[in-house]
């Protein structure tokens, strides 16, 4: 068995992944195996992949003179370079013409979503990695069972095992069977009905369209900020969260995003919402485009995107992650800002929400202090769960996907790239609130840790490369 596995587990895998699974295999060898059948392979089945591929190719083809209508942005070459790189891993080109706006409140962005969705006249697209039924959402329920019920066409995605697991699970099923909106689960785990893969393999993304006009994304699921855990209600546990609402053609790429994740749950060909002839790149507005992701790509096009960005900054680097666990590659790009005289600053939460990960993520701040990143720490018990950054004073990302190995390689992850002074004015805002109520980190407190803190934590980033 030992032997046969040094020949199979490197194979197009991260040399430090093989070696934690060659490790495992070797000190508890059945153990060992039987977890790399069911979490080594992060690859979707080969129908979802070729229905990504072909989806690739139909944009590229359809977008091609929408491309060449948009004018290089007027400033640094190597912005243009990034959109270059977007389009090739991702198909989408960016767009201009389009409309961006923030949004910071938990409930204002549930009720700006239900605003939106009362409006609907033709169809409303809802795809999200957790959706619960709960007094927050309730709104945002009612209107969708509204639209539904006066004819517009309401699809709605969730992720299998991420909405499981929230209590309320099986109400919120009965609720979507009683009404007429259409749903699907998202990558379910049923084996008594032949679908069955990696556990741990997601569909991350949050998405909202409707009607082709308006479309809303970022790092905010469909559920209540306390994520109906009684625990963390008890320690005033609530996500910090941050959305952004769309008006443009750069909502036709969010909604070709869905149709294709629809179509891969269901075999519904939405062909209308696959068309691209109605992209037209408007000139002014919002320079957008949209970087799709996850295990469809062999590309890990977050990835990508994130390191030129962080190796193209001259002036500063500011980083909202609730997981910031990064792959070699990454945390070469960021300490290697910090140490050329890039100002980069990084906000994590005080106290994360997942043992593991918290820790396994602890075990970078040295590292990070020392090549003079500056860590600002989210006062506990929120946890801030926005996922966004900003280079210089050109450009701002934000979307579902978090900086650590798992939105890399295993979930189907949506960021949007947005070209736009104004626009990174109004996160820099964002970012000023977070500096306002955090308390940065210091190398010497750090240090001067507990021995047994530490150990923790290195024992915890083992774990980040168990994919």
């Amino acid at each position: 068995m030992r032997i046969v596995v040094l020949g199979v587990i490197p194979g197009n895998r991260r040399p430090t992944t093989a070696m934690a699974w060659l490790l495992c295999i070797f000190f508890l060898p059945y153990v060992g195996l039987v977890l790399f059948l069911m979490f080594g392979n992060f690859r979707l089945s080969r129908r979802r992949r070729e229905t990504q591929a072909a989806v690739n190719i139909r944009v590229v083809e359809g977008t091609r003179e929408i491309a060449k209508q948009v004018p290089p942005y007027d400033g640094p070459p190597w912005i243009n370079s990034a959109v270059e790189l977007n389009r090739n891993l991702g198909s989408f080109p960016a767009l201009g013409g389009n409309s961006v706006q923030l949004i910071r409140g938990y409930q204002e962005s549930l009720d700006a979503m239900a605003a939106e969705v009362r409006t609907a006249t033709d169809y409303v697209n809802a795809e999200f990695y957790i959706m619960s039924s709960d007094s927050s959402t309730e709104n945002l329920f009612r209107e969708l069972e509204a639209a539904a019920a006066r004819g517009v066409r309401v699809r709605v995605l969730f992720d299998h095992i991420g909405s499981l697991r929230v209590p309320g699970y099986r109400d919120m099923i009965r609720r979507l069977k009683a009404s007429e909106i259409q749903w699907r689960r998202m990558l379910p785990l049923l084996p008594v009905k032949g679908q069955w893969r990696r556990p741990d393999l997601r569909n991350h993304r949050k998405i909202l369209v409707v009607d082709g006009r308006v479309g809303f994304t970022g790092s905010q699921n469909v559920i209540e900020p306390s994520y109906r855990k009684k625990a963390n209600a008890k320690l005033g546990r609530k996500w910090v969260e941050l959305m952004s609402r769309l008006e443009g053609p750069i909502v036709g790429t969010l909604n070709v995003m869905f149709a294709t994740d629809w179509s891969s749950e269901t075999e519904e060909n939405l062909e209308s919402q696959l068309a691209t002839h109605h992209w037209n790149s408007f000139t002014g507005g919002v320079l957008c485009q949209v970087v799709p992701s996850g295990p469809g790509f062999v590309t890990e096009n977050n990835l990508r995107l994130f390191n030129t960005l962080l190796y193209s900054a001259e002036e500063r680097i500011t980083i909202s992650s609730p997981y910031f666990v990064p792959d070699d590659s990454l945390l070469y790009a960021i300490t290697t800002a910090a140490q050329r005289g890039v100002r980069v600053e990084l906000f994590v939460s005080e106290k994360g929400d997942q043992f593991l990960v918290h820790h396994a993520q602890r075990s970078y701040y040295e590292a990070l202090l020392k090549a003079g990143v500056q860590i600002f720490l989210y006062p506990k018990p929120l946890v801030l769960h926005a996922k966004h950054f900003t280079v210089d004073s050109d450009v701002a990302v934000i979307g579902s996907s978090n900086m650590d190995m798992r939105s890399f390689s295993l979930n189907l992850e949506v960021s949007v790239m947005m070209i736009d002074k104004d626009v990174v004015l109004a996160m820099h805002d964002v970012e000023e609130h977070y500096r306002a109520v955090s308390r940065q980190l210091y190398l010497d407190e750090w240090v001067n840790r507990p021995i047994l803190a530490r150990y923790v934590d290195n024992v915890a980033r083992l774990t980040a490369t168990l994919q």
